[in-house]
């Protein structure tokens, strides 16, 4: 993911930019927004079957569908849902992916630049650790932590999630994360969400001080006049890209994202609020899509559906056995009153007859071992679905280093099949997040200017949780194998260690740990070392050289002559003879 740098800090401290424009002028084109909300409403009405069902058997508490009004105090329905263990493993899988993911207790990203070199000038690294330190303070400041819980239970559950995030007075940003049913999205060319549309319930007297009196309706107008400030109306907003924009101005014409929010049952063109985004500011992340036409996801929720039905059926039916046992179906004589199957109770008959009185129609002796043992079954395939299983051991052990790798030692099959979603994640919601929010703190001034070198870079974001390195990790199982592997033929065949490459080995694997990046020497640096160092090798061998050549001139200096010693040898192997020694004479002519 990229952030691009940009020094636009507009925003003004009473927590709304000058990108918003209220007040009866503001017109906007009432059939062409009312139109594309029904398009995005009947295309997320293709879903709500498997929503509402999923809602129903795993999910009670949440979802909010047309027609159901807030504040009605929804109950649970105990005659559906008599095992609450799908609740239990949805909940504890939310848990585990905000442990996992995005936990306040320890850094979860950190910031560079595309550029390594750059991220090593001195003033852009200073700049960066400083906003990272700025982001992380204004994060837990904020509601981010708390929103992102509550959307990783609707991704788990229902496939799809939405929050929105927005500036605020007070902690700089300020999140809200949406349920399934009350709001329907719209996809982009890069797949990711680019529309959104919204129903929702806002009380007379929050609409008047949200939108202001005289752009409320007359309908709220009277209400509020009448001190009826409690009574419910209907609004609708949609927030899609701004096609109209225009690029020199500065108010919602000139941003990316256009926001109309209005009374569903207002007679006029004029809307509550008419504003704009310079980025979108709403994130919908998926768990899991089947094809890129796929505006929502699917998810553990989807797959746990059966498995939670068929939970209910067997708890209903070992109940339902349990009853018999204890109060099972009786007959009575009809000479008998009234039957009393209180314990003590006492039932009255004439003795007249002796067999009268009251006993079981059947009796049955249910084997409630095996039941039990195929309940177990069933919730064990449900915490399979949810990966109750990792998520529990995420939740339980928050050590840095050792969790993610007994993670990979523990689940790395888990982690497998979370890869494809963590990368989803990352993409959908994770990387819009980040780049909303450091937006917002550089227009807030959280944010010191960025050195003039950056200007036209991108920052790149690392993602450095318990999950991202678990994630990473699962590769360097096969690099450690590989290694061992080669490590056991070199001792026979040396060749074979010339098959591995130790730089490439080297980096990839500190890349798989999370090793932080400044660790890593780049190329370049490698060569002066190694160059330096063979270098340094070389003088020191010409050193040893001459170091030898000097200790054996002086040892030929010293070792005597003319005793039969090495050197007399030599020098007469070279035909000098041995110095001071006889010669033998020549044969004199004649024989003598």
């Amino acid at each position: 993911m990229a952030i691009s740098i940009q020094d636009d800090r507009n925003a003004q401290k009473d927590g709304k930019t000058p990108m918003q424009i209220t007040g009866s002028a503001v017109k906007f084109d009432r059939k062409a927004t009312n139109q594309r909300w029904d398009r995005l409403r009947i295309e997320g009405w293709k879903w709500r079957p498997a929503w509402r069902e999923i809602r129903d058997e795993i999910a009670p508490t949440r979802g909010m569908f047309e027609y159901e009004n807030p504040n009605w105090g929804k109950r649970i329905d105990h005659e559906r849902i008599i095992n609450s263990h799908a609740m239990d493993a949805l909940d504890t899988m939310a848990a585990g992916m905000a442990s996992g993911m995005t936990t306040p207790m320890r850094p979860w990203f950190q910031l560079g630049t595309t550029d390594p070199d750059l991220s090593e000038f001195q003033p852009v690294k200073e700049w960066l650790a400083q906003v990272m330190e700025r982001l992380y303070a204004v994060l837990a400041k904020s509601n981010m932590y708390q929103t992102w819980h509550n959307l990783y239970a609707e991704i788990g559950g229902f496939g799809t999630g939405a929050e929105i995030i927005l500036p605020d007075y007070k902690s700089v940003i300020r999140g809200r994360n949406f349920t399934i049913g009350e709001y329907f999205l719209g996809n982009g060319p890069d797949n990711r969400i680019n529309a959104f549309a919204r129903q929702y319930w806002m009380t007379v007297g929050q609409i008047v001080e949200e939108f202001g009196y005289e752009n409320c309706s007359q309908f709220v107008q009277s209400a509020y006049k009448q001190n009826n400030v409690d009574a419910w109306r209907l609004m609708r907003h949609l927030i899609e890209p701004n096609d109209d924009r225009i690029e020199d101005r500065k108010d919602f014409r000139g941003m990316k994202f256009r926001s109309v929010t209005w009374e569903e049952s207002s007679p006029s063109d004029t809307a509550a609020r008419v504003s704009g985004y310079q980025e979108m500011p709403v994130q919908g992340p998926r768990w899991q899509i089947t094809t890129t036409a796929d505006t929502y996801g699917r998810s553990p929720g989807w797959k746990a559906l059966g498995d939670s039905k068929m939970l209910q059926k067997m708890e209903k039916d070992k109940l339902k056995a349990l009853d018999k046992v204890v109060d099972p179906p009786t007959q009575a004589d009809a000479n008998v009153d009234a039957v009393n199957t209180l314990p003590g109770g006492l039932t009255r008959y004439t003795s007249t007859t002796p067999s009268a009185g009251v006993k079981p129609v059947y009796q049955i002796q249910p084997d409630f071992n095996a039941i039990t043992a195929m309940i177990q079954i069933v919730e064990t395939r449900i915490d399979r679905n949810f990966y109750v299983d990792l998520f529990k051991m995420m939740i339980s052990d928050d050590r840095p280093a050792v969790t993610a790798r007994e993670i990979v030692e523990r689940h790395e099959e888990k982690l497998q099949m979370l890869g494809p979603v963590i990368e989803a994640l990352e993409f959908e919601l994770l990387d819009p997040s980040i780049d909303r929010i450091f937006n917002l703190c550089l227009r807030a001034g959280v944010i010191p200017p960025p050195p003039v070198d950056l200007h036209g870079h991108e920052l790149k974001v690392e993602y450095i949780s318990t999950l991202a390195q678990a994630q990473k990790m699962v590769g360097t199982t096969s690099i450690e194998q590989g290694l061992r592997f080669v490590g056991s033929l070199v001792s026979v065949y040396p060749e074979v260690a010339d098959n591995i490459d130790p730089d490439k080995t080297a980096k990839k694997y500190m890349d798989m740990v999370g090793a932080p990046p400044e660790l890593v020497r780049s190329d370049d640096d490698i060569k002066a070392i190694r160059a330096d160092r063979a270098k340094k090798q070389q003088a020191q061998e010409q050193a040893q050289a001459a170091e030898r050549m000097t200790e054996g001139a002086k040892t030929l200096s010293q070792t005597p002559v003319g005793q039969n010693s090495a050197l007399d040898q030599v020098m007469a192997g070279l035909g000098g003879g041995q110095p001071n020694a006889q010669q033998p004479q020549a044969p004199a002519p004649g024989g003598q």
